[in-house]
């Protein structure tokens, strides 16, 4: 699965300031007031000063790293489920409760196209241990329960992901035609 996501922008939204290579950078990824999806990308050490949008679908840091000249930046729009998976469970990036259903959502597709295999419990017993198979990295993911509720609580995140389904046209009803 693909969806697009604009790339990281180049500098604070919030202070203006560029972007340097390796600077912590948050972004969001939100609902503005016009209902319109973005992504908002501040530094680090400015996130306290972001004015929160009216919905937040996810959080996660990353390095900044200066896009190179010979970068194709439609590749770059590209953001597949297994990137957006290794970025929200990255162990450098902090915990986030409202990421957490969409991670989760993340590791059960993942797990089913065999690209990440579950490897038992934390010692706590509060996250699952999942196996990135191309890097053999681990990565923890609380656990939950995947029940219809579960589904319904993320229904409108997936929905800004990947795009709501067009309504089924209805097919009128055609009298029958008795044969004589």
């Amino acid at each position: 699965m693909e969806f697009n996501l604009h790339p990281i922008g180049t500098k604070c939204c919030i202070s203006g300031r560029d972007f340097a290579e390796n600077d912590r950078v948050v972004c969001y990824l939100v609902r503005e007031d016009a209902g319109v999806v973005g992504r908002r990308d501040v530094l680090e050490t400015e996130d306290g000063q972001f004015p929160m949008p009216v919905e937040v679908y996810c959080r996660w840091v990353v390095k900044y790293k200066a896009r190179s000249s010979g970068e194709n930046p439609e590749r770059a729009l590209k953001l597949t489920a297994e990137n957006l998976f290794l970025t929200l469970a990255d162990p450098a990036n902090p915990p986030s409760e409202g990421n957490t259903p969409l991670l989760q959502f993340l590791a059960l597709m993942l797990e089913r196209k065999k690209l990440i295999k579950p490897r038992g419990l934390s010692e706590d017993g509060q996250r699952q241990v999942f196996e990135h198979m191309p890097s053999h990295q681990l990565y923890e993911v609380p656990v939950g329960t995947l029940d219809e509720a579960f589904f319904a609580r993320i229904q409108e995140q997936l929905g800004v992901l990947v795009g709501v389904p067009k309504p089924k046209a209805a097919v009128a009803a055609t009298p029958a035609v008795a044969a004589s």
